[in-house]
């Protein structure tokens, strides 16, 4: 099952049953199964605490993603900050909605394996990102 929550005052702006078709999609294209998915959206503070919390790591960040799969069946809990993807959407200069997409996938894509920590990781991300991205606006 895939789920949306609101941790901070938000209106999700895609219609939650296409989002959970692209998020079914996208896990088929890379050979898996979506099993339980829980996208959480928050605040800068409530991410920086898992942050701290659970990684050990001092920073902000836009998403978090919990990776429970078992085999081929994605489960997680993936925290994104609201706030966090509205101020990278003004800093890489799109719109809201579309830095949304991208950080949704983005979590997908690292539970498919995907990494993001080398700039040939961080390249095969940005495409298959992009792929994703399509791949929503196609359906």
């Amino acid at each position: 099952m895939i789920a949306f929550f609101e941790e901070t005052p938000f209106k999700f702006p895609f219609k939650k049953n296409a989002v959970k078709q692209w998020v079914k999609l996208l896990l088929e294209k890379e050979g898996k199964q979506a099993g339980d998915i829980n996208y959480i959206f928050c605040d800068d503070t409530y991410l920086h605490n898992i942050n701290v919390t659970y990684l050990q790591h001092d920073t902000l960040t836009d998403i978090i993603t919990f990776d429970y799969n078992e085999g081929e069946v994605v489960h997680s809990d993936i925290y994104i900050s609201v706030e966090r993807v509205r101020e990278n959407a003004g800093i890489f200069g799109v719109n809201f909605e579309d830095e949304l997409l991208r950080v949704l996938a983005h979590g997908l894509l690292h539970l498919c394996g995907y990494k993001d920590k080398t700039e040939a990781d961080s390249a095969m991300m940005r495409t298959k990102e992009e792929e994703a991205m399509k791949l929503y606006n196609d359906k």
